[in-house]
């Protein structure tokens, strides 16, 4: 009994110590929770707060050029019954284009804005999709689902994606049709 006692307590060590130090399987699906490394990273915050910081000051301009023109615009009313008809259409002429301007300068400011925004948000979604693709690299996943409404892809190992077979697919039954 002894001797086939022996063998099997090895051979049962052997069996657990490799269920313990085996390769984490390479065909593990898993996700990652998009909008929590978004919040989570500490750069958003950053980007945030500076664009923050422009929107105060970009306002504040704005503001001001309103006070002015409101200023302009009172002192018409107040002046406007001794002037002549010439010099009231003169003076509503230049108010209507002191107001379009300023209209104009919101509108270029709110677009460059949108733009600086997208180019932030772009960076820091850029620096996440690096990171989990190294990460994914690093720790032999094959692919790293996306999660958080839209199902985007956050990294895939060579030879997974199909959007080629796909696409002839797709398109040769589009040509029989």
């Amino acid at each position: 009994m002894n001797k086939i006692t022996l063998p099997l307590s090895i051979v049962a060590i052997v069996i657990a110590l490799f269920s313990i130090f085996r390769p984490k399987s390479s065909n593990e699906l898993v996700y990652v929770d998009v909008n929590k490394l978004v919040e989570g990273y500490k750069r958003t915050e950053i980007v945030r707060n500076e664009l923050q910081e422009k929107t105060v000051v970009l306002k504040s301009n704005i503001d001001s050029l309103n006070s002015g023109f409101q200023k302009e615009l009172k002192r018409y009313e107040k002046d406007r019954v001794s002037m002549s008809k010439k010099e009231q259409e003169l003076q509503q002429e230049l108010l209507s284009n002191k107001q379009q301007q300023i209209n104009n300068y919101r509108q270029t400011v709110q677009k460059q804005f949108q733009q600086e925004d997208q180019k932030a948000t772009q960076t820091v979604i850029n620096d996440i999709n690096d990171y989990v693709r190294e990460y994914g690299k690093t720790h032999g996943y094959r692919i790293i689902f996306g999660a958080g409404g839209n199902g985007n892809i956050m990294y895939a190992a060579d030879g997974t994606d199909l959007t080629e077979k796909v696409l002839e697919g797709l398109n040769s039954e589009f040509k029989g049709k």
